[in-house]
């Protein structure tokens, strides 16, 4: 029995500016401290590969000195509305019902919401009152692959039946105003807000990409690399430096293992459906495969367009692969990492 991704649809936020407009905000929050860390900062954003990002608020409210709870109100009530538009452009590209759909998961990391986004859109769309429901809430920027996977499982002990993963994510709405370390500001350059949906189907009659295997892998004694603390202005980012060094000394351990535990070799594989992290994880990634003929255009280009949108960039960069004709037969290699610290693999056939 075969578990087939149906569809992709996915929702931007209101708010956009490139890169180059955003430069002189980071000049005015930086004003007061030292002109090298300005001049550094200033510099990070321009290398960060994002031309452009998107946001559930404007830049003046995104530097507005303001609580946690109004930061969290407003996630609250726009991934809201991202989420559905998402589901909403996945359902007609399938042209399935919303009723018809018999398990829903909803992934998030960067607010609080409870009852989570999943149970507005039962209301919302009027699903069946039956529907399984599924929060992911603590999964990062891996959670997009972890709920695809969670999906995944649930279709094979279930033929016949239809999920949807809908990841919605605002970065934006983490950003802390008091402060000036490293990891908020690299975290600022790199990340943008945006939502998207996944379809995916156990039914004999649908098509698309066919699931062949997943698996998690897990880092020892890196549960310190990325994640949030919660402090009183709201989710502060931990970003670790050494996570493009970690991933690199793993990687090889993450894929190969994984690849050849299912009949495959990495020359088998044809498409790369990569989280884009950054531009560093996205170099090394580029400098273990270059060698092998393979490339990340896609993940480079969703990057460079969207920013690191968290859980939902992986699911940008898989609509790329499902809009254009793909060969029967060819396969690709889904792959996100995330805090933990753990990377999350999908293995797709066409």
């Amino acid at each position: 029995m075969s578990v087939r991704i149906k569809a992709v649809g996915k929702q931007l936020p209101p708010y956009s500016r490139a890169t180059a407009d955003i430069i002189p905000f980071i000049e005015q929050w930086l004003s007061g401290q030292d002109e090298r860390l300005i001049r550094k900062a200033v510099k990070i954003f321009g290398n960060a590969g994002v031309d452009k990002r998107y946001s559930i608020m404007s830049p003046e409210e995104v530097f507005a000195k303001s609580s946690f709870e109004e930061r969290n109100d407003i996630y609250v009530r726009e991934c809201t509305k991202l989420a559905e538009s998402s589901l909403v452009k996945a359902l007609e590209k399938a042209g399935w019902g919303a009723d018809e759909l018999d398990f829903i998961i909803s992934v998030s990391c960067t607010g609080i919401m409870i009852p989570s986004v999943d149970a507005c859109l039962v209301n919302r769309l009027k699903m069946k009152p039956d529907i399984v429901r599924l929060p992911v809430t603590e999964m990062g920027c891996a959670a997009g692959v972890s709920g695809m996977i969670y999906a995944n499982n649930f279709l094979k002990a279930n033929p016949g039946k239809k999920a949807a993963v809908v990841a919605v994510e605002s970065p934006t709405a983490t950003f802390q105003l008091n402060d000036f370390s490293m990891a908020n500001i690299v975290s600022a350059a790199i990340f943008g807000d945006g939502a998207a949906a996944v379809l995916l189907s156990s039914c004999e009659e649908d098509e698309g990409p066919e699931i062949i295997a997943e698996a998690m892998y897990h880092f020892f004694d890196a549960e310190h690399m990325m994640g949030f603390k919660l402090t009183n202005t709201g989710l502060r980012m931990i970003l670790d430096e050494s996570v493009p060094e970690t991933i690199a000394e793993h990687f090889p351990r993450i894929v190969h293992p994984f690849l050849e535990r299912n009949g495959t070799h990495i020359g088998e594989i044809s498409h790369l459906i990569f989280h884009p992290g950054g531009r560093k994880i996205l170099q090394t990634v580029e400098d273990l495969f270059g060698s092998l003929g393979k490339n990340i255009d896609d993940t480079r280009e969703v990057l460079k367009q969207y920013g690191n949108m968290s859980s939902v960039t992986v699911l940008y960069v898989l609509e790329r692969f499902l809009e254009r004709p793909v060969p029967a037969g060819e396969k690709g290699l889904m792959l996100s990492f995330g805090p933990g610290f753990s990377a999350q693999s999908i293995l797709l056939q066409w």
